[in-house]
């Protein structure tokens, strides 16, 4: 099983995207707060559709709670300014997958802890990113494809 993580998502319609996403591909998905919506926003649950209701999703108060509950595990960061891209390593079950929020990204903390795990999407020079539900379609459906798309039909 995948695991995908977003940290501080601000945009409700990018996370009932995701949401969708990782339930139709089995894939759990951890949100770290602060979230920028309720979780019961219309537009969460309109962008996850009927999805949300069969989606393993689990709630951190920060980043730190979220390590201590996960026994610290490998983290992928997916980042823009990171050296090497999302197709440059090769995803294990059960890796976790982590991505900023929509307007600031990963906290440059966390993410100098996590240099060696910094993944990007190549884009276009001068090109800032990809939506937030967009980048995280790309890169799970890598992981999964490196995988043959095991459990999925």
């Amino acid at each position: 099983m995948l695991n995908v993580v977003l940290y501080a998502p601000e945009i409700a319609m990018n996370t009932g995207n995701i949401g969708r996403t990782c339930s139709v591909t089995g894939s759990r998905l951890h949100l770290i707060h602060p979230l920028g919506f309720v979780i019961d926003d219309r537009k969460l649950a309109r962008a996850g559709m009927d999805y949300w209701h069969d989606l393993d999703v689990s709630f951190y108060e920060n980043f730190e709670t979220f390590k201590r509950r996960n026994n610290n595990p490998r983290v992928y960061m997916v980042e823009t300014g990171a050296a090497r891209t999302y197709s440059d390593i090769r995803f294990a079950p059960g890796d976790f997958i982590m991505f900023g929020s929509e307007s600031a990204g990963i906290p440059r903390e966390i993410l100098d802890a996590y240099a060696d795990t910094a993944l990007r999407i190549p884009m276009r020079k001068g090109s800032r990113s990809l939506n937030l539900a967009s980048s995280a379609a790309v890169v799970i459906f890598e992981a999964l494809r490196q995988h043959d798309f095991t459990g999925l039909s």
